[in-house]
This record gives C-alpha cells, structure tokens and sequence, in this order.
C-alpha cells in the first residue's frame, strides 16, 4: 500500500484494475465539497452555519494522509452503475440480500478501507494491508463479516454489475487452496528486526536451560502436573519390583519348608500350609530367614568338601551363590537365589513322587 491511499486501493481491487488515481478521488471529493457550500449558501453566507463551515477544515471529503470519504468512494463507483448498500440497513433487509449470493463488499474502519470479493467461486479479502490475497471459504464468509462488524466496521454491498477481468475467468475454471494465511505488510520486517537484537544474558539462560523443540511451551501447572505423573510411576514401579522379591522369596521358603516336611513326616500326617503365616511376615522378619537360610547353606558347602559323594546337595549348594562379607546380597543376588532354591524344592518333590 502507498501512503494511506486506502480508498484508492480498495477501488482498484473491487474493479481489479488501475482505474481510480489519487488525482481523480480528489477532483470528485472537492467536486462534492463544491455541492455541499452551495448547499450551505442557500441559507445565507452571513448566517452562522455557513462561516462554521467555512473555518473547518478545508474537505470533509478527504484530507492530506490520502483518506477518502464514502460519499467519494460512492460517486466513483456509480460511474461504473455501482452502488452501495449499508450492511443490514432497512434497505438490505428489505432486499433480503444473502451474503453469499453477492459478488463484494467494502469495508470501512475509521480511515481504513479494504474490499472483500468473490473472483471465480471463491471468496477473497482484498486487504491491502496484506501481503497478499486472503482465501474465505463459504462457510466462513458470514463469522467474517460478522466480526468485522463487533469489531467496529462498516459494511457496504456492492449492488450491479462488475467489470469482467482475468482473475475472475481463470477462477471459474480452478479452485486455489491456500496453505499459509497472508501476513501483515511489515510483519516480517518487524520480526527480523526483532531476530536481530541483542538478547540479554537472562533471556539467553533461559533459552539454553528450556530449549524450544517445536512442540509448544507447558505452562506451569501442566509441568507440574507432568512431574507429578512421572514420579507416581516411578513408585509404582519400585513397589511392583520390591512385590515380585518378596512373593518369590516367600515362594522359595515354602518349597524348602514343604520338602523337609515331606521326608520326616508320616505318609498319613497332612501338610499344613504356611502361606498365611508367610504372608504376615515382616519384611525384617523375611530378612532374618533368608540370612539363616544361606547360612544353613554355606554349612552344607562345608560338609560338601568333606563327603563329595553326595551329588543331590552338591547340585543345590553350586546353584546357590554364596553370600559376601559380613552376609550382606544385593537384591538381585537375593531374587535369583530365591529362584534357584524354588526351582531345586520342585526338582526335590517330583523325585519323592516318582519314588512313591
């Protein structure tokens, strides 16, 4: 856009040509300030109104930033047997004018004037403010004119016959799809710029500690949120491990128990169950059993060296790892000894069944 030449812009996009200049907006505005002294006159140059008249400034109709009023616009477009309808005026609703039927509208804000047109079947807004064209869709088009309105605009419809140009024939035959909506003129010098300036060491710290990957900033609540998540699992996690030791600890207990059981009582004794007993047990409780159990067996290995022709304690006491110094195991030792001692009570009762 050059200067505030906004009117004359928005003419040219409705007519889709170089028609009006700036020279022939302000002959017709100076003309319709003519019309309007005379008007005044009618009622005496000595009379008060005329001589308010005369101090203002020296057109209503325009000015020296380029703007141009709607009754200049009006008489430029009637030249080519246009005119203008004030968006749902009396006169539009006695029309029953649909928007989507129509063929353009001009919109006026303050100063601002800006043309929105169909070319071909499609809706475009002619901002001149814009880099480009703006796609509307059909669907779109009433919300549009519809903010424009809360937000301040008035709505003219452009009543008659357009001149033909190319724009419109070639959209008669394609339709455009528009990937990326048309920025502001200056939008993308003012974010260079921007790019350009010196940050400071607080916003260069921030950036390095939380850099931006492109998926969106979380505020606070949502990070908190997130961290809160991550350490519930983390938890869960830590409790399902620390479940799985003791079960298969407790399980291994009740092998050996069930086994020495097994081979001292009478075939008609029934076996008690000790799950219930295990179940209570504390976890120190569990701790004290499972050091006198490796203890047990470090005797074993003892009494191994001494009579090497016992092959079935053999087999237990290499498949069992011997505890370090002062009898502390890590967790995991402790797990795969649990599991060997399972394995070897399940080995032990399948041979005293197979015996029977």
């Amino acid at each position: 856009q050059e200067g505030s030449l906004c009117a004359q812009h928005c003419l040219n996009n409705l007519l889709q040509g170089e028609y009006f200049s700036p020279v022939e907006l302000s002959s017709i505005a100076q003309q319709l300030d003519e019309e309007e002294r005379m008007r005044m006159a009618e009622g005496g140059v000595s009379s008060e109104e005329y001589r308010t008249f005369l101090q203002q400034q020296p057109s209503v109709n325009m000015d020296d930033s380029g703007f141009f009023s709607i009754q200049v616009i009006s008489n430029a477009l009637k030249v080519w047997g246009l005119e203008l309808i004030l968006f749902n005026s009396p006169e539009y609703q006695r029309l029953g004018i649909d928007p989507i039927n129509e063929k353009s509208f001009i919109c006026n804000y303050k100063e601002h004037w800006f043309t929105v047109r169909k070319l071909g079947k499609q809706w475009f807004n002619l901002n001149s403010l814009l880099m480009g064209p703006e796609l509307i869709s059909d669907t779109y088009l009433a919300l549009f004119l519809a903010q424009l309105q809360q937000e301040g605009y008035s709505i003219f419809v452009v009543k008659g016959d357009l001149p033909d140009c190319e724009a419109d024939q070639l959209l008669q035959m394609i339709r455009v799809q528009q990937m990326q909506r048309p920025k502001l003129i200056g939008e993308e010098a003012a974010q260079s710029r921007d790019q350009r300036l010196p940050r400071s060491d607080v916003d260069q710290a921030i950036e390095v500690n939380h850099p931006f990957d492109g998926t969106g900033m979380l505020d606070e609540d949502e990070e908190n949120f997130q961290r809160a998540l991550a350490l519930s699992r983390q938890e869960v996690d830590m409790e399902d491990e620390e479940a799985d030791l003791r079960r298969a600890i407790q399980l291994s207990m009740q092998g050996s128990h069930r086994s020495e059981l097994s081979g001292s009582l009478p075939q008609n004794v029934p076996q008690s169950s000790h799950s219930s007993q295990t179940d209570s047990l504390s976890s120190e409780e569990l701790r004290r059993r499972r050091q006198a159990y490796f203890e047990k067996q470090q005797q074993q290995l003892q009494q191994q060296d001494q009579t090497p022709n016992q092959q079935d304690k053999a087999t237990l006491s290499s498949s069992t790892p011997e505890p370090g110094a002062g009898g502390d195991m890590s967790e995991e030792d402790m797990l795969q000894a649990a599991m060997n001692m399972s394995l070897e009570s399940v080995r032990n009762h399948l041979n005293s069944e197979e015996e029977k």
